[in-house]
């Protein structure tokens, strides 16, 4: 963690492209945060790629003219390009970006300008854009559902994020609040990295500091997680 917090506080004094990567909720939007707030930057607009349908996307990404589509506002809408100012725009699960709007972002992030749909006259990007993805991008960029130059431009300065150091950034915290110097056992930490997460941080910040209090020693076993994480590990190992 203290490696990580450096990165990015090296990282926040350039205005590079960030590519993050690490499985869900390792903490990717944790560390944008972080080069933002070691930046001073007061703008942080964040979007995921994967929740919105392509043309609402790309409504929210470039914004529209007035009476540019069919339902469109009448005075037009700025897009997260234009609202982010000098800011940072977190882009959030690239990897499901689709490909019309893959073609468009590599044009702004080549050009630092952009249109608003039915728009003609160019608008400044002044924004910095840190990506993040759980995917392999180097693995789609050889099946061909990633271009291979949006990559390459996204990862001018990669991060990737390992799935452990917010659980020991966790436990650290509980150990000097409680004076202990409690550790992780072996068999625990294989079972945090074969859990899923589906509440993220707040689930992986609840389930260690319950296993703190409940632990009889000072070694966090596999006993001392909840049943259902436990039964998931026993039935993933042979």
């Amino acid at each position: 963690m203290h490696n990580l917090a450096e990165l990015a506080l090296r990282v926040s004094h350039v205005r590079s492209t960030v590519l993050i990567t690490g499985e869900s909720g390792v903490g990717k939007d944790v560390f944008c945060r972080m080069i933002c707030r070691f930046a001073g930057s007061p703008d942080y607009i964040k979007i995921s790629c994967g929740n919105l349908p392509e043309n609402l996307l790309e409504s929210e990404l470039f914004g529209y003219e007035a009476g540019a589509f069919t339902g469109a506002n009448r005075t037009g809408k700025r897009g997260i390009f234009e609202l982010a100012g000098d800011g940072v725009i977190f882009l959030d699960e690239i990897g499901e970006l689709p490909p019309q709007l893959q073609v468009k972002l590599l044009t702004v992030l080549q050009d630092r300008r952009f249109y608003r749909i039915g728009g003609t006259a160019p608008l400044p990007m002044n924004a910095r854009v840190v990506a993040a993805t759980n995917r392999d991008l180097k693995k789609e960029v050889a099946q061909g559902s990633f271009r291979r130059d949006l990559y390459y431009r996204l990862n001018v300065i990669p991060v990737h994020i390992p799935p452990l150091p917010l659980a020991e950034h966790i436990l650290l915290r509980l150990n000097r609040q409680q004076g202990t110097a409690k550790l992780f056992g072996q068999a625990f930490k294989k079972a945090l990295l074969a859990y899923r997460w589906p509440g993220n941080i707040r689930e992986l910040n609840n389930i260690i500091e319950r296993a703190f209090v409940l632990a009889r020693s000072d070694t966090l076993e596999l006993e001392d997680l909840p049943d259902e994480m436990t039964a998931q590990w026993l039935q993933r190992t042979p």
